[in-house]
């Protein structure tokens, strides 16, 4: 079998997978905080034997005694990697909408354990604490933030702090890791550091960071550049469809002609 048929039957895996990746992240264009994913390649080399050869050594040789290098590229896929980029903030008016500009995460409490996101539109608990729409509490710096019955007025400021009729009652725990790279997604719009990673969180450093009140942070995905990228998905499939078309076809004809001969 040709090698035709192994290099279109990867492509056409890898382009299946290019595809459910952007359709992820075009079914996430509206929901607040989301960030695209996107997918990364390397090329490995397959070397012939005379590759490993470092020749002509000019003091033994004049011409090169083997034939020049030559390596045979085979593009693979190296890793999904998700683009932690800004996105626009959106006015809603709500105090309870929090929106993050720059490079901060929020912590959440789940029954899974501590998670960290981007997405900020948070409720009030029966009992007055600040949580998620799922019910999540929200993570302050002196434990989750609670707002007194009662309560006309809620403010946070652009470090975070959490006013209730102008009295503090706590401060959101804004946190970012050392290595965004090492942040994998686990549903839900929620982030965890990656197991055995050696990046860790920290506190966010000051103007690292702002606090948006009344704002809501929309995913960073473009439509019209992830719609362009499905079309050149498909036509790629198609190409690598008729690459092992062809190279079957190929096979098949040798395989023939071998056969009438003998």
């Amino acid at each position: 079998m040709q090698d035709g048929v192994f290099s279109g039957l990867f492509g056409a895996l890898t382009t299946e997978h290019r595809m459910n990746m952007i359709a992820n992240n075009l079914a996430n264009v509206n929901t607040h905080g989301y960030k695209r994913d996107t997918v990364a390649f390397k090329d490995t080399m397959s070397y012939y034997a005379h590759d490993e050869i470092r020749e002509p050594l000019a003091t033994c040789r004049s011409k090169p005694l083997f034939p020049e290098p030559k390596n045979l590229a085979r593009p693979r896929l190296a890793v999904s990697q998700t683009d932690f980029s800004q996105g626009s903030l959106h006015y809603t008016g709500n105090p309870l909408d929090v929106a993050i500009a720059g490079n901060a995460f929020f912590k959440f409490e789940t029954p899974g354990g501590e998670f960290l996101s981007r997405q900020g539109g948070f409720l009030l608990s029966g009992d007055g604490t600040v949580v998620t729409p799922r019910g999540y509490p929200v993570r302050g710096t002196a434990g989750n933030i609670v707002i007194p019955p009662g309560t006309r007025n809620v403010h946070i400021s652009e470090d975070g702090q959490v006013f209730a009729d102008n009295a503090p009652v706590g401060n959101f725990e804004l946190v970012t890791v050392t290595d965004l790279k090492a942040l994998e997604k686990q549903g839900q719009n929620l982030y965890r550091l990656r197991k055995g990673s050696s990046a860790s969180e920290r506190p966010i450093e000051p103007n690292e960071a702002r606090v948006a009140q009344g704002y809501m942070e929309k995913a960073n995905v473009e439509v019209v550049y992830e719609m362009v990228n499905m079309i050149e998905v498909q036509r790629l499939f198609e190409a690598y469809q008729k690459v092992m078309q062809t190279s079957d076809s190929l096979d098949r004809e040798a395989i023939s002609k071998v056969a009438r001969r003998t």
